[in-house]
């Protein structure tokens, strides 16, 4: 069988929800205002094996729900409440008598709520130890069990649960998820703090390469200038000392005619 999830295969939707409806416990606690005594002993019946509803808390505190803990008759039953809304398979089994019977499908519901309880706590589940947890024995139990949890199973006897719905919270636990709420928001404010360093730093070398950019770019025009007029002295230097040097040169002398000719005549 392969890894298990916590959510069905064909519509991928989690153990226990039913998106895009209403809340499926809503509709017990309205039943919860008007049912008293016997009636509201009925309702938790109903709620209990009811298949879409796997967290109690609201209707624990409806008034009428509390007041059953007053009556040594009816008391079993806001106990037995409680276990489906905060214990596992395990307190059943050990206080069992102090508990009304439950029926096959309470049982599975228990059991159900029994994985989701040890999800919280590990990912991957040993088959033996999750078969000692629920009361089973027997392996085909067991598969079946999970089975109709969800539609893929486990592999190499292990149980593997990427997430699982989410259980109601014992008012004693709540100061260990503030602390646990309370870490999780220092760290993120520890994680902003070293992002805003890193801004911070990142802009002050931002900041420094852009004005050695600039140094460099005004040392290249300062050099560029430099050497144009360098250039411009250059020339204007060969220019002068070709001037001076025609005015030095020497004018070239003509040669004039004679009245006398070249050659004496002949007596």
């Amino acid at each position: 069988m392969s890894a298990a999830n916590m959510t069905t295969s064909d519509n991928n939707k989690t153990m226990g929800e039913k998106p895009n409806q209403t809340n499926p416990v809503e509709q017990y606690i309205l039943l919860a205002k008007q049912a008293k005594g016997a009636a509201a002993v009925q309702l938790v019946k109903q709620v209990l094996e009811a298949p879409e509803v796997y967290v109690f808390g609201e209707l624990l505190d409806m008034p009428n729900i509390t007041n059953l803990k007053n009556n040594p008759q009816h008391a079993p039953y806001y106990e037995l409440l409680q276990l489906f809304a905060y214990g596992v398979y395990g307190d059943f089994s050990r206080e069992s008598s102090k508990f009304p019977t439950l029926t096959p499908t309470m049982l599975t519901k228990l059991r159900h709520l029994t994985i989701v309880s040890m999800a919280t706590g590990q990912k991957s589940i040993p088959l033996v130890t999750l078969g000692t947890q629920l009361g089973l024995t027997s392996t085909r139990e067991l598969e079946d069990l999970i089975i109709e949890a969800m539609y893929t199973g486990n592999k190499n006897g292990i149980l593997e649960l990427d997430h699982a719905i989410g259980r109601d919270i014992k008012p004693e636990d709540l100061p260990n998820i503030v602390a646990t709420l309370q870490s999780w928001c220092d760290t993120c404010d520890t994680m902003l703090t070293n992002i805003d360093q890193l801004i911070t730093r990142a802009n002050s070398d931002k900041e420094k390469h852009l004005k050695h950019r600039n140094s460099l770019e005004t040392e290249v025009l300062n050099i560029k200038a430099s050497l144009k007029t360098q250039a411009q002295e250059g020339d204007e230097a060969l220019v002068s000392d070709s001037r001076d040097h025609d005015k030095k040169r020497p004018a070239k002398k003509g040669i004039r005619a004679s009245s006398s000719k070249f050659w004496p005549k002949s007596s």
